[in-house]
């Protein structure tokens, strides 16, 4: 079953999905830095990137959403039976108003050669992060509505969320956001 598979009718997609080098990245850059969190920019001076910090170096608004938590224990297709923690947990945030606006898309968290924002962890590495998207289908949608989110309150209270129940790593964006003309891999 791929990323963007759901094993029935009514399922829940995963609001993230992360390619197996942005993984790859985020664990070198956690056995340098410890635990990590992403916040996904809203623009103005880095563009849009997703923005890669050590944990609690940003502060996560009460209304910012969980887009979700990229497992670092898990290789491509893998299912985790429980939540990652510590070092093997990166959080990912979005800003609720920019939420509002992407929330019919599923991010993909990527990775490709260049220079990152002078902000995020990655800068030194020769690589930067890049959000891809995918627009959910109308099931998907539907499903996604009538499902709630976690936001930033919520996760200061104690609240998180359920294991996955689908994989969430692929090998390449292509995987989980098919380029028109392109198949996406087998």
């Amino acid at each position: 079953m791929s990323a963007t598979d759901t094993p029935d009718t009514g399922a829940v997609p995963p609001r993230l999905v992360t390619t197996a080098g942005a993984a790859d990245l985020l664990r070198r850059l956690s056995g340098t830095h410890g635990e990590l969190m992403m916040h996904q920019s809203g623009g103005c001076c880095d563009g849009s990137a997703p923005m890669c910090y050590p944990s609690g170096e940003f502060i996560v608004g009460d209304r910012d959403v969980l887009l979700g938590i990229v497992d670092l224990r898990l290789a491509v297709g893998e299912i985790p039976e429980d939540l990652p923690t510590g070092t093997d947990a990166v959080q990912v945030w979005i800003s609720g108003s920019q939420f509002e606006a992407w929330k019919h898309t599923q991010l993909v968290l990527d990775v490709v050669p260049g220079r990152g924002s002078g902000f995020s962890l990655e800068s030194p590495e020769g690589f930067r992060f890049l959000s891809r998207a995918r627009a959910f289908t109308p099931d998907e949608n539907e499903a996604l509505g009538a499902s709630s989110i976690l936001v930033g309150a919520d996760w200061e209270a104690g609240v998180r969320p359920s294991p996955p129940t689908v994989p969430q790593v692929v090998a390449e964006a292509v995987d989980a956001c098919p380029v028109p003309g392109a198949a996406a891999r087998s």
